[in-house]
């Protein structure tokens, strides 16, 4: 669920959002809801016997669990920023296409 809601989300919040800080605390925000939401289900699933996401020992700590969130947070961030970038450069490109016409806007 996280992954596709960072798929899904990150890339309008750095394509449409005007402020690179902006998208990046909006995505915190998406993120970090959707973050508790999970973990909640998978505590909840784990509760009830089923040990796909953590280990059945409550003394060990699910590294793997906790390497793939933050993965998927940094790959967040990561669309994010490339889509600031992809959005600037698109935007320099139409600022110069009317330019060259010489046509008030």
């Amino acid at each position: 669920m996280e992954l596709i809601v960072t798929l899904v989300v990150a890339f309008p919040l750095g394509f449409f959002v005007r402020s690179r800080a902006t998208a990046y605390i909006a995505y915190i925000a998406v993120h970090s809801f959707v973050f508790s939401f999970q973990d909640t289900e998978l505590v909840g699933e784990w509760s009830g016997g089923d040990y796909s996401a953590f280990p059945k020992d409550r003394g060990s700590v699910p590294w793997s669990y906790g390497l793939v969130n933050v993965a998927i947070y940094a790959a967040g961030f990561g669309l994010v920023t490339l889509d600031h970038a992809v959005r600037t450069r698109v935007r320099r490109r139409v600022s110069q296409a009317w330019a060259h016409l010489d046509v008030p806007r």
